[in-house]
């Protein structure tokens, strides 16, 4: 990466920083608002970055130059919100930014249908208390709230929570905050592995960086134009800004860490003290698949951060009418889950559902209030007009705001295949085929049986035997294709911290106990918001269920369940509060070191996964601090990396200047793109020779200087002109015409 590429790379990460100032809630008493502030600036930025790339591909212009004028736009813009919005509170009349309001002026909370904002501690924390509500849950009661705040007020209060903070809330912070740190050293040291990234993922980046549009093109790979392309949109900013990938995989780290805070926020909404979020962001953060997964090139905690957002303007939705500012958010939240990753809109669906009907009650509430108790003719009016009204246009702006993120995705999609969601192949590969009630639980058991997973396999083993059993004895084939991802097999073994496929069952556990609880007796774990807890558990069981009746089993489907799991630790940190809150005597100090021992195998297990993961580890084999740069790239196959070196040396020095592409759906391609780059740094001439576009033509081999082959020998050897020489070792070989 070049001085200028790093330079630029600051540009988009200012701009964010100031948004989040600009978007601090104005309103009195929101629940954590500067997290709230977090999430209106990422939405409004994720947008940005997504139509930049549709409006600039549309023009045939992605460029480096045109995506630093597009960043430097939306600098310049957010400067000014925050300079217009600091010159409105300092004005004359305005309170100032460092004026404290009166705890007593804040408004309490409320279970009530009224559309009453939820108060906020000045830590940016969670409901409002009094003291001695704050006492009975252990923690210092509410600090005075200020009506606007700069870096240093903020400053001011995160030194405060930390005084006042207990030495478990230090140690649980500090945990987090110590694992989200050595997440980032590891995603700026090690280079993009992910084995999906070396196929498909990176691939379509290098594709738009050489033909500098969107147009699909002829590829054997086709998850390179059909699979949603949200999360590589954001890597071809940083693609074009630093001119490589040495940044890429802060991309998820930032996602990760918008999880964090957005589910800390969840726990809020819901009537979480500082301790509930604190426990909330610990159980998350040291989650195996969260901690690998946030040094990848994956999608899966991007598109998880997506849903988080949505589902946190949709508590917010409960209690108060929803402005403009927040439909727009929801929108914005939909579409880009749409366009990374279309599994996510499983847990979207039930959250705008119950916004929907939320707005409604809040509605009918307010002309409840307002007309007295009986409408003019002596009955009772059901449903307003106004309030029906308002939420359909609502419903119908989400849309459309969602609409215009994914449309031109989608659209490109349509006019290629016929068909929104891509070509049959995708459509069948997959979603379940079947939707009989026996095969749903047998697929669900499969789910529930690889999430679980855990290093002791004589569990492992009978778990599975007994699914296979009870599947046989209902008339389900286990293995039914029809119910299972291409041709893997049930059982796999899924405990081991491995990025595309480790369990997680103490977070997973955590969060079904909160689930049963919040369900079955809310009030036990907040009173106060016992309503809005039971519905968002409801949520969170539909998300679920959805899940398995929509999705086969695959080996690799624990991180397909990355956004439920983030979703639902938020039940497993109040449940966990309220179990060290409602015990006594005796019974309090077997759940207290019930609850410790678990914390502490969490803490365990997130750092035996960030030490030792794969294919990213600190110690051992293959750690970030003693792998070249080269053989990183290759640690999922370490066999590979010489002879794509071989091949790429071989042909770069015969000449070649357009290069013909042979591969099959799964083989790598991104090594291609970084070792055959022009003598300049441009992008190489490579052409696909073969294709499963239909109105995508490969090239003819005959018109290529060399050709490069990875997977199989004879597939190569066929597409190879008579007379040419062909040399092939275990994976990799490539082609030349006589004379070169």
């Amino acid at each position: 990466m070049s001085a200028a590429g790093s330079l630029l790379a600051v540009i988009p990460a200012a701009a964010v920083l100031l948004l989040i100032v600009a978007a601090m809630p104005r309103e009195a008493g929101a629940v954590a608002p500067l997290r709230l502030a977090v999430v209106r600036a990422v939405l409004l930025s994720g947008a940005y970055a997504v139509l930049v790339v549709e409006v600039l591909g549309a023009s045939h212009a992605l460029t480096r130059g045109a995506f630093t004028v597009a960043w430097l736009l939306l600098l310049v813009a957010a400067a000014a919100a925050v300079g217009l919005r600091w010159r409105r509170a300092t004005r004359p009349g305005q309170p100032s930014a460092a004026a404290p309001v009166p705890v007593s002026a804040a408004p309490a909370v409320s279970t009530a249908p009224q559309p009453v904002p939820v108060g906020a501690v000045a830590s940016g924390g969670g409901p409002e208390v009094s003291a001695p509500a704050a006492a009975e849950r252990g923690e210092p009661g509410p600090a005075p709230i200020r009506a606007a705040r700069g870096f240093a007020d903020l400053r001011a209060a995160a030194v405060e929570a930390w005084r006042t903070a207990r030495p478990g809330e230090r140690l649980l912070a500090g945990t987090v905050g110590g694992l989200v740190l050595v997440e980032l050293l590891v995603a700026l040291l090690a280079e993009p592995n992910n084995f999906d990234s070396q196929t498909y993922h990176l691939p379509k980046v290098e594709h738009w960086v050489a033909q500098g549009d969107l147009d699909f093109w002829p590829t054997a790979i086709h998850r390179q134009v059909t699979i949603p392309p949200g999360a590589e949109y954001l890597l071809l900013h940083l693609r074009l800004l630093t001119g490589g990938d040495h940044l890429h995989n802060l991309v998820q780290w930032a996602a990760g860490v918008v999880c964090l805070l957005v589910a800390a926020r969840i726990t809020a909404q819901l009537g979480g003290g500082r301790r509930a979020q604190l426990l909330t962001a610990f159980v998350l953060a040291t989650t195996p698949m969260v901690v690998l997964q946030a040094t990848s090139t994956q999608t899966d905690l991007v598109c998880a951060a997506w849903v988080a957002c949505a589902a946190t303007l949709t508590l917010d939705g409960l209690s108060r009418r929803t402005g403009w500012g927040t439909l727009l958010g929801l929108g914005a939240a939909t579409g880009l889950t749409a366009v990374t990753k279309t599994s996510g809109l499983i847990a979207v669906g039930p959250l705008l559902v119950l916004w929907g009907l939320a707005q409604l009650r809040l509605a009918r509430a307010d002309r409840s209030a307002l007309a007295g108790p009986t409408a003019p003719g002596g009955g009772r009016r059901a449903w307003p007009v106004g309030g029906l009204a308002r939420t359909v246009g609502g419903s119908v702006l989400i849309l459309v705001v969602a609409a215009v993120v994914v449309g031109p995705f989608l659209a490109r999609v349509t006019a290629e295949f016929g068909h929104p969601l891509g070509p049959p192949r995708l459509r069948e590969s997959i979603p379940m085929e079947r939707h009989d009630p026996a095969s749903i639980v047998v697929n669900a058991l499969r789910i529930g049986h690889t999430a679980f997973d855990t290093p002791l396999a004589p569990l492992r083993r009978a778990g599975a035997e007994a699914i296979i059993s009870g599947a046989e004895a209902i008339g389900v084939d286990p293995q039914d294709r029809a119910i299972t991802f291409g041709r893997e097999l049930f059982p796999e073994p899924a405990w081991y911290p491995d990025e595309d496929r480790v369990a997680f069952p103490l977070a997973g556990a955590l969060a079904v106990i909160g689930a049963v609880i919040a369900l079955a007796r809310p009030r036990r774990i907040t009173p106060e918001r016992a309503g809005s807890l039971r519905a968002y558990a409801v949520v969170m069981l539909t998300a679920v269920l959805l899940h398995t009746a929509m999705i086969k089993w695959q080996p690799w489907g624990n991180r397909l369940l990355l956004y439920a799991v983030v979703l639902a630790t938020p039940l497993a940190g109040l449940w966990l509060d309220a179990l060290l809150r409602n015990r006594a005597g005796g019974r309090r100090t077997v759940a207290t070191v019930a609850a410790v021992t678990v914390l502490a195998t969490s803490a365990l297990a997130g750092v035996l996964a960030l030490s030792y993961g794969f294919p990213r580890r600190l110690v051992g084999a293959g750690s970030v601090f003693t792998t070249s740069d080269w053989d990183t790239r290759f640690l999922r196959r370490p066999q590979w990396a010489d002879e794509f070196r071989w091949a790429a040396t071989v042909v770069q020095d015969s000449g070649a200047r357009r290069i013909g592409l042979v591969q099959q759906n799964d083989n790598w391609e991104y090594p291609w793109w970084l070792l055959l780059r022009q003598p300049d740094g441009g992008s190489p001439d490579l052409l696909a020779l073969q294709s499963v576009l239909p109105e995508r033509p490969p090239a003819d081999p005959a018109s290529v200087d060399a050709i490069v082959c990875t997977g199989n020998k004879a597939a190569c050897a066929k597409l190879v002109p008579a007379g040419w020489r062909l040399e092939f070792r275990s994976y990799v070989g490539y082609a030349l015409p006589p004379g070169r």
